[in-house]
């Protein structure tokens, strides 16, 4: 038992004490916009790189370019960042991607100034308690995020955040995957499971807008269309302080919202 307990003494404290810090050096941030110019579409490689359609590039001249990056359906792959010739587009190493809008996942390069999506900081009631209810509609990448986020390195817990297995016992419903129509019906019966107040996230890109599997047969376009999203949070998975990030916006904890080098 002494050995024991030497041992544990002697581990020290793996919990984070830096909230939403900057991303490590081996993993890879979403897509952000620069100051640099951009060509316009007389190159349009990011647009025609993105597997997903969430880039679009309008006018000819450098000074007249308009990008538009959708984080809602970035998909987080990195090839609009390699194929980008001007560098308008770069890696975002910030965990703080989460939104309370859908509006604000889009950025565009009109404006000269560095600005951060501001989120309104009002403490919510459950700024110091949240049930969360986790339902799954997808390949379960955004779960395992999900569950590394209390473990206790990210230890999720420590702001009043757990997890419960019935819906009646939640005030949010963390939805994950692109919910397909196999699962549009079982999620509005767990919303409507839940008391009131209640939140809805969407976590990751497939739960904000489908992702890959957008438009397809399966009318898997994201819980957006079927829920009232309260919060968003970007990524294909989101990093664990990405989901933790968005946890602060739910409970309004949290001023700082995507942030985007905008440029005219």
């Amino acid at each position: 038992m002494r050995k024991l307990l030497q041992y544990l003494l002697e581990q020290g404290v793996a919990t984070q004490k830096s909230i939403c810090p900057p991303l490590d050096d081996d993993a890879q941030g979403l897509p952000t916009l620069t100051a640099s110019a951009c060509s316009g579409s007389s190159c349009s490689a990011c647009q025609e790189a993105c597997p997903t359609e969430a880039i679009s590039v309008a006018g000819s001249e450098s000074n007249e370019a308009r990008v538009s990056l959708d984080l809602g359906c970035c998909i987080g792959c990195g090839l609009c960042i390699e194929t980008c010739p001007t560098g308008t587009i770069a890696e975002n190493r910030s965990t703080q991607t989460a939104a309370s809008r859908r509006e604000d996942l889009v950025l565009t390069n009109e404006t000269t100034e560095l600005t951060a999506r501001s989120i309104e900081e009002r403490p919510t009631i459950f700024a110091n308690s949240l049930h969360a209810r986790v339902v799954s509609t997808g390949c379960s990448s955004c779960d395992l995020e999900i569950g590394a986020a209390f473990n206790p390195i990210f230890d999720m817990e420590r702001f009043g955040v757990h997890v419960v297995a019935s819906p009646r016992y939640a005030d949010a419903l963390m939805v994950t995957g692109p919910v397909g129509r196999g699962m549009q019906e079982a999620l509005k019966r767990c919303y409507e499971a839940m008391a009131q107040p209640r939140l809805v996230m969407a976590v990751g890109t497939c739960a904000i807008s489908g992702g890959v599997h957008k438009g397809g047969y399966a009318e898997a376009n994201g819980a957006d269309s079927i829920l009232p999203v309260n919060v968003y949070v970007p990524g294909c998975p989101p990093h664990p302080w990405s989901i933790i990030h968005g946890v602060l916006v739910a409970q309004g904890k949290s001023t700082v919202g995507p942030a985007v080098l905008r440029t005219k």
